[in-house]
Parts: structure tokens; sequence; C-alpha cells
């Protein structure tokens, strides 16, 4: 049977993210995941598309959400309670714009030494009402678009013998950023994800929205917060094109119910459909 073979929170936009044993699914996705996002002075959202050094930021965040810290190396860590009081500001996400809660002085000045640049952390407000759009819809944090990014070991596995055959090296599975691994059973088949519609996971439950359009971030060695080389989107293009053009790999879904999630969880489809590639 397919079972999760990891779980992946990812506090902090962009930043880089924490394997968990057991995880709490709410609405919005993996409990605090995407719920601060580091912005320009501006409030425009920073990605690694353009700060590939945010993958080298290590958020912890508390279980309560309550206390948050930042380390990087060289930069030593950043503490901060986290406050849902101070006032609002508008954020661009994409060019859609939000609330965020800023997070004070400490956070901003830490964040713009490690980047090179006037940054500030914001916080999803708690009165948040973003909902993704998709074939299932739902609530979502400050992730690009629906909650849950779910891959499969088997995908990533076919994407890596196709680099070989072009001489290029393997690349680890964080170059993608998912939020559950799976793997065994029906994951076994690379791409099977494409075709779950309904997807059951301990109590919890996930409804499908689309595939994953995959972007620059990418090429970026999440290890090192630098981007390296074509790969993987060069090998993507051959065989993952989608109709609108982009390259896919993976799945996003929304919670149809939310509930706790935990490493060695069955992963059951219960409906499947059509791959939309």
């Amino acid at each position: 049977m397919a079972r999760v073979t990891e779980l992946i929170c990812y506090p902090v936009k962009g930043c880089a993210g924490t394997s968990m044993s057991e995880a709490v699914l709410t609405p919005a996705g993996l409990a605090h995941d995407r719920s601060f996002m580091v912005i320009s002075e501006d409030g425009v959202f920073r990605t690694q598309r353009r700060h590939p050094r945010l993958a080298l930021i290590r958020p912890t965040v508390s279980a309560d959400g309550a206390r948050l810290a930042l380390a990087t190396d060289g930069h030593g860590t950043v503490g901060l309670d986290v406050t849902t009081s101070a006032p609002r500001r508008d954020v661009d996400l994409f060019g859609a714009m939000f609330q965020g809660i800023d997070q004070g002085e400490d956070a901003a000045a830490w964040l713009s030494d490690v980047l090179g640049t006037p940054s500030r952390l914001v916080r999803v407000p708690p009165e948040h009402d973003r909902i993704a759009e998709g074939l299932v819809s739902g609530p979502s944090g400050y992730a690009d678009s629906s909650a849950v990014h779910l891959l499969s070991v088997a995908s990533l596995d076919l994407l890596n013998r196709r680099m070989a055959e072009r001489g290029a090296p393997p690349l680890p599975m964080d170059r993608f950023r998912p939020n559950i691994v799976v793997d065994g059973g029906w994951a076994g088949e690379p791409h099977t994800e494409d075709r779950a519609r309904r997807v059951s996971i301990g109590d919890a439950e996930l409804g499908y929205a689309k595939l994953a359009v995959r972007c620059a971030v990418t090429l970026v060695a999440q290890e090192a917060g630098v981007r390296r080389g074509p790969e993987p989107l060069r090998t993507l293009a051959g065989y993952r094109r989608a109709a609108s053009g982009g390259v896919v790999f993976g799945a996003k879904f929304a919670v149809a119910a939310p509930g706790k999630l935990s490493a060695g969880d069955e992963v059951a489809v219960t409906e499947w459909g059509d791959a939309e590639l």
C-alpha cells in the first residue's frame, strides 16, 4: 500500500522546510505552513526566484504558533513573540492584494542583513480568507496556490533516470518543496498522483485541485541557496509539458477534511480521474 514517507512544513514562504514525523492538517494545509512571508518594504513578497538565499533560512515555530525563530549560518538566530494584534498592512502575492501582520523591527533587521536588501516579515492574519482555486478549491495561507503539495518518490525517480540519460546528476526531493511525500502501492508508478481525485490519509482527506506547475525555484540548490543550471526544467520540458505551456510535476490538493497525519500512514485513493496533462 502507498504510505507517507515524509511530511514537510514551510513556516516562512520561500525558506527552508522542517521535516516532521507527525503534523496537524488544518483547513489551510499543514499547521503553520506558509503562515509567514518575507516582503519588500513596499509589501511585495520575496521568493527564491529572485532571492535564493531564502533557502538557507531555517524557521522554527512553536506548536501553538506563538514563538518563531529564524536561523542561518553566519548570522545566528533571531527569536520573536509572534503578534496577531499589530496593525495590518497590504501585501502583494503574485499581484493579488492580501493583508499581513508585521512582526517587528528585530525580524526585519535580521532578514535585511541575511538577504542584503531591506525586508520585513509578516504573518497571515486570523481573518485571512483567501480561497485557492482548482478542481477542488479551498483555503490557503501564503502558499503559491493550493494548500497541500503531494509528490511521489516514483515520480522523482523517473525524472532522475531521465536526467541521467542527459548526463545530469540526480536531484533530491527538496528541490520541489512538497508537503507530503508518498511511496509504494499505487504511488509506485510515476505520476499516479496526477489522477488521484480524493485521497484519505489517517483521519484527514484531500481533494485534488490542480497539477503543480514548476518554476525557477526548482533550479535553486536548497542546501546552498544558489541557482544551478537548467535542471530539472530542461528535462521536464521534454515529457511533462502541460497544455498551458508550463511544465508540471506533482499535484496540489485542497483540504477536504482536516485531521492528524503521521509518517507511515496509509495513503488511500478513494476516487480517481484522468490526468490533466
